[in-house]
């Protein structure tokens, strides 16, 4: 999938073209737990600029969307601590789909079936432009990070781990 290849609309580019966010598309070959590492690989990016958009929920079972570097982990303790709950964990992937009206693999923080509060890992923001998912299995967006802070209400936390 070298040549530029035409992905249809999703809800996320459909949300930055009405925003008017300039983004490039990054189409690749999905692979099943792949995840970051794997899309970072091949479309030769590097894994830090590439975001995971993770669907977790509060002891209280609220969705909340957190963007976090591909080769990093989330600290959910750091986490809960920042944000004044309890605990924070992932949500199921049938839970995550229904919150945010992606697949687990294809979610992306643009467009989501239900507002949630963002968190991004603060480190993000430094980076001149991050490769996000777009909204599909296979499919990520490049786009300067501040979009998220703009468009989401992200808030900056720091609850990263070392993969």
């Amino acid at each position: 999938m070298s040549k530029k290849e035409h992905v249809s609309e999703t809800p996320a580019t459909a949300f930055l073209k009405a925003n008017k966010v300039a983004f490039t598309e990054h189409p690749y070959e999905y692979l099943e737990h792949g995840g970051a590492q794997h899309s970072a690989q091949v479309l030769g990016f590097d894994p830090f600029t590439v975001v995971k958009t993770l669907i977790m929920e509060d002891e209280k079972g609220k969705p909340l969307i957190v963007l976090m570097h591909g080769n990093r982990k989330v600290s959910t303790k750091n986490l809960a601590r920042q944000i004044g709950a309890k605990s924070v964990e992932p949500c199921q992937p049938e839970v995550a789909n229904r919150h945010s009206g992606y697949l687990v693999g294809g979610t992306s923080p643009f467009g989501t079936r239900k507002a949630m509060p963002v968190y991004i890992e603060e480190s993000i923001l430094a980076l001149p432009r991050i490769a996000i998912n777009g909204g599909r299995r296979g499919y990520l967006v490049g786009l300067d990070p501040q979009v998220c802070v703009q468009l989401l209400h992200a808030k900056p936390v720091n609850c990263a781990l070392a993969e």
